[in-house]
């Protein structure tokens, strides 16, 4: 898909109309924590040869969530927007200057088992910007390629037990990274959106 392309799904009316919240992939009846807000930046990267989305593997010594691949992201504060959260915390993370991402609206929340509820924030991107990873939140950001966000065969199912309980979950392929959990279920709505 051509940015021209990619830019022509995305101003469909109602492009997520039809597509409901998500939520973690956990064993059904499992107890809920408390709600806390959270947003991140769905960065799609205009690329003309190889358009993708930005994602970021997080630092191996974080106490939450150590070494497991992202968006730019985190809870939105007190007075904060989700738009606003997003921008932020990709700025934070990542050196992305806020005014770069040209918004595209709010995908539907995805909550999490450990109690966030995460509203992805669309942001349209040129190539050719600068990021500076701050090491003390991000290992590293890398590409995960629309083609591979656009083929339905992508994702697969896994399964594992976690503190007693059979869960099952979204995972995606990567040459390098392991993406699943959130991650992949928001990126699963931005497929089915694309596609449609």
């Amino acid at each position: 898909m051509t940015p021209e392309e990619l830019r022509a799904r995305l101003a469909r009316p109602g492009l997520f109309a039809g597509l409901a919240p998500s939520f973690a992939d956990d064993a059904p009846g499992a107890p809920r924590p408390p709600v806390r807000p959270a947003a991140v930046l769905v960065p799609l990267v205009l690329d003309p040869e190889r358009p993708f989305v930005l994602l970021t593997r997080r630092a191996a010594h974080l106490s939450s969530h150590p070494g497991q691949v992202s968006f730019p992201g985190g809870r939105i504060e007190p007075g904060e927007t989700p738009e606003e959260a997003a921008l932020r915390e990709a700025e934070e993370e990542v050196g992305l200057a806020r005014d770069l991402p040209e918004l595209h609206g709010r995908m539907p929340a995805h909550r999490t088992g450990t109690g966030y509820e995460i509203t992805p924030v669309l942001g349209l991107l040129a190539p050719g910007f600068a990021l500076r990873p701050d090491p003390a939140e991000v290992a590293h950001a890398f590409a995960f390629p629309l083609a591979t966000l656009l083929d339905p065969a992508a994702p697969r199912r896994e399964r594992a037990e976690w503190k007693g309980r059979l869960r099952e979950y979204w995972v995606w392929p990567h040459e390098q990274e392991r993406i699943w959990g959130a991650t992949a279920s928001i990126l699963l709505t931005l497929a089915r959106a694309l596609r449609g």
